[in-house]
């Protein structure tokens, strides 16, 4: 009887954590954490509403600096929707026993930032109004339409990613006392008749199944198409055959950071200790270790070969980046974006929770400052005569930036008060050994 009660309570607690930041009694600090992260979304669209009366002209954009801050906005918000993507997608695929506890965050987090960053497209245009013409007027030539497609393509499939796993959670919490009124009529919705016979459990794990297959060359395919906008141009510095896997390589980088800071943030916040467990987080560190080394190489072969050849335009960039006007900034991006994490993944005695942290705060920002590098000092430089240009983001782009970056955990906060932070039903397949696909007949056991 005792051998059957601890696995009933295990999962009882399972249960109850799940549903903590729906049923958590909130204290001052929570809600002075959202009032001012609602103040600061609130002074972006405020800012976009000035812009929108006043024209693109209230921007630090000029005729030869036209991509700025909300470009490196787009990349940046993209890419952290990738990562959360990929960790979810490639962890279902392999099975890994310790994805459970953080898939459901990772799923969420990459729908939130790819909503965000989807709106940067149209922020960017003068004349947001004809936005529906990039659609009746297709241009098939342009990387711009392509990344449009590609986009919402994308945007299509991270919800099926997210919404499929939340199908058996609410069918299990749907008559929970404390989750009644518009939450249980949207959970019974939800769950479409979910009652968990095994033909529903397996037709769900194929859907997931093949939408993690799905979601990850699609991913692939935005980052490689979004680089394209750049590098399909004669300008130094973007005119790269490795701008595809750079871009792929700097959104993973980027956004398994950003998994790690949410899923330690909600673990400290609701006191998860114990279901999301030291060694995912410490796991997660290791994959976003190995992909800052392989990001630094990446870096490394860009400069060495544009440095070697010594062709005067890319060579006058190339020196203004190292070792002139953009040094600070690019040495800090190195030390703080690319030594510095990996270190503190490397190192044992600084392994840990706090220092995984640490490492994934540094790279998010770095690979914003990185991006910004990237984009902006080849802009500057003339393509033909004239004087180098000169770019400072204005207010109202640091206003709508800042209201980004604080829409990645208000939305966070808004889902998860939702739906269930924790992936039950995975959890508890890993647990029972059931979430793998039957093996075919005739296999061997």
């Amino acid at each position: 009887m005792t051998a059957i009660a601890a696995p009933r309570k295990d999962r009882q607690r399972l249960h109850a954590a799940a549903l903590t930041p729906i049923t958590a009694e909130r204290g001052w600090r929570a809600h002075a954490l959202v009032i001012g992260l609602a103040l600061i979304v609130a002074g972006g669209v405020g800012a976009y509403i000035y812009q929108l009366i006043n024209g693109i002209g209230v921007t630090g954009l000029n005729d030869q600096v036209f991509w700025g801050l909300y470009t490196v906005d787009l990349v940046t918000f993209i890419g952290f929707s990738y990562g959360g993507a990929m960790v979810s997608a490639i962890l279902r695929l392999t099975h890994a026993s310790w994805r459970g506890p953080i898939s459901r965050i990772a799923e969420g987090s990459a729908l939130v930032t790819l909503l965000i960053g989807s709106l940067f497209p149209v922020i960017h245009l003068g004349h947001p109004e004809r936005v529906w013409q990039m659609f009746t007027r297709f241009q098939i030539n342009s990387p711009i339409t392509w990344d449009m497609l590609a986009i919402v393509s994308y945007l299509l499939a991270t919800v099926v990613l997210f919404s499929l796993p939340v199908i058996p959670d609410v069918a299990l919490f749907q008559t929970q006392p404390e989750l009644a009124g518009w939450r249980r009529r949207l959970y019974r919705w939800w769950a479409a008749g979910w009652v968990g016979t095994p033909e529903q459990r397996q037709h769900l794990r194929r859907a997931l199944t093949t939408t993690a297959v799905v979601i990850i060359p699609l991913a692939v395919m935005v980052h490689t198409v979004l680089s394209y906008a750049f590098s399909l141009t004669s300008r130094p510095g973007w005119h790269s055959t490795i701008f595809g896997p750079y871009f792929v390589v700097a959104a993973v980088y980027s956004g398994v950071a950003l998994v790690i800071l949410a899923t330690v943030a909600y673990r400290r916040a609701y006191r998860l200790h114990e279901q999301i467990a030291v060694k995912s987080i410490i796991n997660l560190g290791y994959v976003m270790a190995a992909l800052g080394v392989a990001y630094g190489y990446l870096l490394f072969t860009e400069i060495t070969t544009e440095g070697y050849v010594g062709e005067e335009s890319a060579e006058v960039l190339l020196f203004s980046l190292v070792l002139n006007q953009w040094a600070v900034l690019f040495w800090l991006f190195v030390l703080a974006g690319l030594a510095v994490p990996v270190l503190l993944v490397a190192l044992p005695r600084t392994r840990t929770v706090t220092g995984v942290s640490v490492a994934a705060a540094l790279v998010a920002g770095a690979l914003f400052l990185k991006r910004f590098l990237m984009f902006i000092p080849p802009l500057t430089r003339p393509l033909i005569a004239g004087e180098v240009a000169t770019y400072a983001p204005s207010w109202v782009e640091i206003a709508i930036t800042l209201a980004a970056v604080a829409a990645i955990p208000l939305l966070l906060i808004g889902l998860f008060r939702i739906f269930p932070v924790l992936d039950v039903h995975e959890i508890e397949e890993i647990e029972d050994g059931s979430d793998r696909s039957p093996a075919p007949r005739g296999a061997s056991a």
